[in-house]
């Protein structure tokens, strides 16, 4: 299965996720997912869907200087972006659930 198509579907969802408890800039954002066990994800896939949010209104951002090279810029969640997460979570997880139905039928 092409699992690039999966992250595709699921990146807002995860990248929200991942700034949920912890404001990032973008690649402390790639590295999490990473470690997230995302190691498929690419760079300018996160890097883009940190744009798209910030513009749909779910992210905030702010600039912090950064002592190895230059300023950073991190973003966190709004309220707005808790709300998306809060929904497209209880989404995912009736997906989740009724693609483990049928995957559980044909066993």
């Amino acid at each position: 299965m092409d699992t690039s198509q999966l992250l595709k579907g699921v990146l807002d969802l995860a990248v929200l996720a991942v700034l949920r408890d912890k404001d990032g800039y973008g690649y402390d954002v790639l590295r999490r997912l990473r470690h997230g066990a995302l190691t498929e994800i690419g760079d300018a896939s996160v890097y883009g869907t940190l744009r798209r949010l910030y513009r749909a209104g779910l992210l905030t951002s702010y600039v912090q200087p950064s002592e190895e090279g230059p300023h950073r810029k991190y973003y966190s969640l709004n309220e707005l972006g808790r709300q998306r997460l809060a929904e497209s979570t209880k989404t995912w997880r009736e997906f989740a659930a009724s693609l483990d139905e049928l995957i559980g039928e044909s066993e």
